[in-house]
């Protein structure tokens, strides 16, 4: 294919079939992409802008520009093209999520450190929903801060309080608590750091990507979305892997006197269930019809375009 015309911002592999959304979430997710200096993230920016005014220099290869928007995507945000904080970036998600999970798995048994742990990962889960958030909607400072204690608090209160309602539980039992504690503070710390996008609404395009107007019934969706779409992720380490951790201690297999669970395998099991089962079943672009829009935008849409444009696209986030 000829570069001049490359479409650089067209999915490199058929984001229609499971194999074609894998490959992209693998491109994306990369956690070599994290390591590298922002100069040559800097360097990708400059080549994917040049390709989209159409001045690619000469010697560039297809590749080349692949792996430069491999980087642009993994570094840079969608709506505004900066630089994303290194801890929020999706490429920072494998090392950063599993290590903080396999904690919360291992130290579940004291209440001190049920509340580290909890409040470690709600920090961490904060940063990467506002670094990932629409960032057509700005937050204040305020609302990140209430946003922040309110997920944690919920975290800190559902795992504090189930911890010691399970003392007699089955000792299984006690392994899920942190998925409840994750589960209920989802529900709350992305709605409450996002809150702005459900109050004012986010933008809205057609499938060219020409702006129709902002929706509130979007943002809703969208951010119900990512909800579900977080705690679906997280089921597969913080369910499935306690019963076979649970299975494995029976027959000793201990890495360490202290560690009582094989870390490396919680971290390689949930690394390919996750992404092998649930990320690619997820995008940061969503639809919705335009006749489940509010009325003022849909009859605002419809009185300019007709029946041409039948669906409303926007970037959920993730």
């Amino acid at each position: 294919m000829a570069l001049s015309s490359f479409d650089i911002d067209a999915p490199r592999w058929d984001q229609s079939t499971f194999m074609g959304r894998l490959k992209h979430f693998f491109n994306i997710t990369d956690c070599r992409t994290a390591l590298l200096p922002d100069s040559r993230l800097d360097e990708a920016k400059a080549l994917v802008e040049s390709c989209r005014a159409g001045a690619i220099l000469p010697g560039t290869t297809e590749e080349q520009l692949h792996y430069a928007k491999k980087l642009y995507d993994s570094a840079f945000h969608p709506d505004t093209g900066d630089r994303m904080n290194l801890i929020g970036r999706m490429s920072f998600q494998v090392p950063g999520g599993m290590a903080i999970t396999g904690f919360m798995l291992q130290f579940y048994r004291t209440v001190p450190a049920v509340v580290f742990w909890q409040w470690v990962n709600q920090s961490f889960n904060a940063l990467v929903n506002y670094t990932n958030r629409n960032a057509a909607s700005p937050i204040t400072p305020k609302q990140i801060g209430v946003a922040y204690i309110t997920a944690t608090s919920t975290a800190l209160a559902t795992a504090v309080g189930l911890n010691l309602y399970t003392k007699k539980a089955p000792p299984l039992v006690a392994r899920w608590v942190p998925f409840a504690a994750v589960a209920a503070a989802n529900c709350v710390n992305i709605p409450m750091m996002r809150q702005q996008e459900i109050l004012n609404g986010i933008a809205v395009t057609d499938e060219n990507g020409n702006k129709l107007g902002h929706s509130t019934k979007a943002a809703v969706k969208g951010i119900t979305q990512v909800v579900i779409s977080r705690i679906t992720m997280a089921a597969p380490g913080m369910i499935v892997l306690p019963i076979i951790m649970q299975r494995l201690e029976k027959y000793n297999l201990k890495l360490s006197a202290q560690a009582n669970t094989p870390g490396l395998l919680v971290c390689a099991v949930r690394l390919i269930l996750t992404m092998c089962l649930f990320s690619p079943s997820s995008s940061s672009y969503s639809s919705m019809a335009v006749s489940k829009l509010e009325p003022e935008l849909r009859d605002s849409i419809v009185s300019q375009y007709g029946d041409k444009v039948q669906r409303v696209y926007f970037n959920k986030g993730l």
